[in-house]
């Protein structure tokens, strides 16, 4: 019989900061995604715009995901979005990334948005397919060699 889990997303606290930032990825995914600690970096540059949460399975840190959401942004695909992932390394492949996803999608939501985008290297190994399965689909956009892709909420 499958283990019920309860899958959450957690703002970070002073208190689960350092779980998420020990969060890493598989070592072959590291050139396609910054570390957790210099994401949370950016979040705390920007807290208007920056949407960072650590995703726990029955309390335990299993991802980080932050959106970002800047209504202003000079360009389109930064107004909303996925703007990090990272799934820890031996986890992959449980359904965390698909739920850390659809959280910020979610948000986005609330948020009156109807779309949401997201950015990826197109390269073997990265992470192009998993964003596709969950319905993005590249705009023809590239920035700094990055893959734009949007998904209609």
């Amino acid at each position: 019989m499958d283990r019920v889990t309860t899958l959450t997303a957690e703002p970070i606290t002073p208190g689960n900061v350092a779980a998420a930032c020990q969060l890493a990825v598989e070592p072959h995914q590291k050139a396609f995604v910054a570390p957790v600690a210099v994401s949370l970096a950016e979040a705390y540059t920007q807290p208007e715009i920056a949407w960072p949460r650590l995703i726990l399975d029955d309390g335990e840190p299993v991802a980080f995901v932050m959106g970002g959401f800047d209504p202003h942004a000079e360009l389109d695909f930064f107004r909303c979005g996925v703007w990090r992932l990272n799934v820890g390394a031996g986890v992959q492949g449980r359904g965390y990334g698909r739920f850390a996803v659809e959280t910020v999608l979610e948000e986005a939501r609330k948020r009156g948005n109807t779309t949401a985008t997201v950015l990826w290297i197109p390269a073997e190994g990265g992470p192009e397919e998993f964003y596709l399965r969950l319905g993005f689909r590249p705009t023809g956009q590239t920035f700094n060699g990055e893959v734009v892709g949007r998904i209609d909420l």
